[in-house]
């Protein structure tokens, strides 16, 4: 079998394994910054949940800054009627109030809350937390947030692990090579 064969039969498995590892490493950071996106917001939307099932109304819970989606970090909130029309907001988009996909409310009314990642419009990702509420009226509570500096993050973290990566797959096939032909060559002189 030639040294490169050999080299190659060797490297590749490992190189598998430094793969497999470097895209579990990725997923669980990507995840984890990404979950992280949505604490303030489950906080939020959760007490003002609360606050509207036990009789508050839904302009006393609303946060009084407003917030336009588009160029803010700031988390804001909207309060939707139970067919999902929104009631108050102190989030807006280009001054309206953006439409949250149905499927939202749907899966929020049969399981009580959902937390998605919301475009609106291209360009503006939202890290959005939906409750739903009970008592005198029935609705839903949506606290979200851009979702601009943890992609940023998520972006460093994907150009770290990709430099790890390669830097780790050269250094192997260096440490396989040397490997290799040193016991070739102990093989030949013995």
């Amino acid at each position: 079998m030639s040294k490169a064969k050999n080299i190659l039969r060797h490297w590749l498995p490992l190189a598998a394994v430094i793969t497999l590892l470097c895209g579990l490493v990725y997923l669980t950071a990507q995840q984890s910054l990404r979950q992280g996106a949505n604490d303030p917001q489950i906080q939020m939307a959760e007490d003002a949940a609360m606050a509207l099932a036990a009789g508050g109304t839904p302009e006393t819970v609303l946060p009084v800054a407003q917030v336009e989606m588009s160029s803010s970090l700031a988390p804001f909130m909207v309060i939707y009627n139970d067919m999902g029309k929104p009631l108050v907001s102190s989030g807006h988009l280009n001054g309206a109030v953006p439409l949250l996909p149905s499927g939202v409310f749907d899966y929020t009314h049969q399981n009580g809350e959902d937390r998605v990642s919301w475009q609106p419009k291209s360009g503006v990702r939202i890290a959005a937390v939906v409750v739903a509420y009970t008592g005198a009226q029935l609705g839903f509570v949506l606290a979200g947030r851009s979702l601009r500096e943890v992609e940023k993050r998520e972006s460093q973290v994907e150009q770290i692990i990709g430099i790890a990566w390669l830097v780790t797959l050269v250094i192997s096939l260096v440490v396989v090579t040397a490997s290799e032909l040193i016991f070739s060559e102990r093989k030949h002189s013995v």
